[in-house]
């Protein structure tokens, strides 16, 4: 008989675990922080609005009415919004089992900057998390059940690192977007060929929620008003529930067999829907000599240096 394919329903006990989630208010983030919730772990919602956190924390307890949550304000695109959050987890001295590094915003119409004077996509998406993670690092239990995940795109398959401009001041919603993700997932992998040549055993495993329906489609105002229809078009038909969009992310952060550098989404056709399987990473995303660069880039920006 064939192995059915992955579900929440897999996921192992993650009593006396920690598990932060950044963008834990909508769409996958708060599906998988219920899910983790579910399977007995202690929760952080990390997220910029206390008012949607507390919400998302009221509705989590509608269904598993014992969940252990916490609220912590953090703002992906503010450096000092992520240094005061680890601040904070640093000062309660708790080992962290999963960090998963899932906020993100697209698509959108005009440049903006962060208050750090990043491009908007890339400081949300990319450096506030790439800084979080190696402030966060000491803090990591150790051992292989410890994952850092971050969430990258199949978009990233259509993205380009502009070093010559990381900034984009030249800019195009959607090569914003796409640069941003494909710095996830490649941060990703090169963060797991660092911890190995560290000899840790903590494992870094990107993830990506394949099409799905959530609240980020609705900064596409980049496009004009056929191809945003067209836009909603695809996602009523191809795209698939934020709770099914959200497996990929919890099978990289909980599946004792998903392995240190590797990369899950949907397992359908394009990697559009579907059950979590093995996904394609991009011939550009595996240039080392890129990642290193970007590492280098990340680590002058934020000025985080990483203990590795």
């Amino acid at each position: 008989m064939p192995k059915q394919a992955w579900s929440s329903a897999d996921i192992p006990s993650q009593h006396g675990r920690l598990a932060i989630v950044t963008g834990a208010t909508s769409g996958i983030g708060y599906e998988a922080a219920l899910a983790l919730a579910g399977a007995g772990a202690t929760v952080v919602l990390a997220a910029r609005d206390q008012g949607k956190a507390e919400r998302a924390a009221s509705a989590i307890r509608r269904v598993h009415p014992v969940a252990d949550l916490e609220i912590a304000r953090l703002d992906t695109a503010s450096l000092s919004s992520v240094r005061a959050f680890a601040e904070r987890l640093r000062g309660q001295g708790r080992p962290i089992d999963i960090l998963l590094l899932n906020a993100g915003i697209a698509w959108l119409p005009k440049r903006q900057e962060s208050e750090d004077g990043f491009e908007l996509q890339l400081a949300t998406n990319y450096l506030g998390h790439f800084a979080l993670a190696g402030l966060l690092l000491p803090m990591m239990r150790p051992g292989s059940s410890s994952r850092i995940v971050p969430v990258a795109s199949i978009a990233h398959q259509r993205g380009s690192l502009h070093f010559d401009d990381l900034q984009l001041h030249d800019y195009a919603a959607r090569t914003a977007y796409r640069q941003s993700k494909l710095a996830m997932l490649m941060f990703g992998l090169e963060l797991d060929r660092r911890l190995r040549a560290s000899g840790s055993e903590i494992r870094a495993v990107a993830a990506h929620p394949g099409i799905t329906r959530t609240a980020i489609v609705r900064f596409g105002g980049a496009a004009g008003p056929m191809q945003r229809l067209m836009g909603e078009l695809v996602m009523i038909l191809l795209g698939q529930s934020a709770a099914r969009g959200a497996l990929p992310l919890l099978y990289a952060a909980t599946a004792p067999e998903a392995a240190g550098g590797s990369y899950h989404g949907p397992a359908g056709r394009g990697e559009m829907r579907g059950a979590p399987a093995p996904s394609v990473i991009a011939a550009h995303a595996r240039d080392e000599a890129d990642a290193r660069r970007l590492w280098a880039e990340s680590e002058a920006l934020t000025k985080v240096r990483w203990p590795l």
